[in-house]
């Protein structure tokens, strides 16, 4: 219930369906001033949610900072990717792997194991039932990859049930409990994700440090440019960025996360 009820917010609270139904609610009032206030609301949320500027400040101030490899001294025993966007994963009689819009997630966690960072690699998320049957799930691509590139297979653990960021902190705690009691654990996921992810390890009692990856801010000078002129790029930002502060304060307000 939860799983569709979290699917069914996020739909309704993101910006395009708010600007959406209050156009609807603009065109349809027959008061005027109710129409001109619609209007306004429009307007300025167009101009927010579009403005590269305002979206990447969002960004720089929510995700955290990158960590670098040199700063990492001693190695874990299991770095945790969590999946959702690793690869490109939907045709199950494709004999290639393409990288998804959250690739860097997996290229981090190779970097991390070919520096001696991390011992093993526990690939955490669940993929469409046909691809689980195919065994071309996201979790068994990225392994392909990652094999390919030199990681021994054996270094390579799998969690394939998690349906969202909860379901991947209570299933690879029960793994984690198992295989490495009293181990070290890094968490790598995207850097927006990264608050939310934490704190659903920290419910289940796995303590991990954060390896934040794919990062949508970036550090740049001040631009005119992208005060003032509308771009589509900022809009898919905002979209992800609220999507990510929804689902962080739903769960905090559950409980599923500290």
């Amino acid at each position: 219930m939860f799983f569709f009820l979290s699917k069914a917010i996020d739909f309704l609270a993101m910006p395009l369906s708010i600007i959406l139904c209050v156009l609807l609610f603009g065109i349809f009032t027959n008061n005027k001033k109710r129409k001109q206030v619609s209007l306004l609301i429009v307007f300025v949320l167009l101009f927010v949610i579009s403005n590269g500027f305002l979206v990447n400040k969002a960004f720089n101030l929510w995700e955290p900072d990158p960590v670098n490899l040199s700063t990492i001294r001693n190695a874990y025993d299991v770095g945790i990717l969590l999946s959702g966007g690793l690869v490109d994963a939907r045709d199950p009689n494709a004999d290639q792997v393409y990288f998804g819009r959250h690739g860097d997630r997996l290229l981090q966690t190779f970097l991390l194991y070919k520096a001696g960072k991390i011992r093993k690699v526990l690939i955490t998320g669940t993929s469409a039932d046909s691809m689980i049957i195919a065994g071309k799930g996201e979790t068994r691509q990225a392994a392909q990859l990652l094999v390919q590139w030199g990681v021994p297979a054996g270094d390579i653990l799998f969690e394939e049930k998690a349906r969202n960021t909860r379901e991947n902190a209570m299933f690879s705690s029960t793994i984690l409990k198992s295989r490495f009691p009293g181990g070290k654990f890094l968490l790598i996921t995207s850097a927006f994700h990264m608050r939310r992810s934490v704190g659903c390890f920290r419910k289940f009692g796995i303590e991990t440090d954060s390896y934040p990856a794919d990062f949508y801010g970036g550090y740049y000078p001040f631009n005119l440019k992208s005060v003032l002129i509308p771009n589509a790029e900022a809009v898919a930002g905002s979209g992800l960025l609220w999507h990510e502060w929804i689902g962080y304060t739903v769960y905090k307000a559950v409980g599923y996360s500290k």
